[in-house]
């Protein structure tokens, strides 16, 4: 349970790190960022078991 939190918290900063070298838009970049982020701490809370 712990190494896949870890390897989705992990996998999170990765995109959001290569959405940073998109050649987009601030606002496109900004909806891309949420997107990942409210995906990824869904993923976590399902690996918590809360969801």
């Amino acid at each position: 349970m712990l190494i896949s939190a870890l390897v989705t918290f992990l996998v999170v900063i990765l995109i959001l790190y290569l959405i940073n070298l998109l050649p987009l838009d601030g606002r496109a970049k900004q909806i891309c960022r949420v997107i990942v982020i409210v995906l990824g701490v869904i993923s976590l809370l399902r690996y918590i078991a809360v969801i």
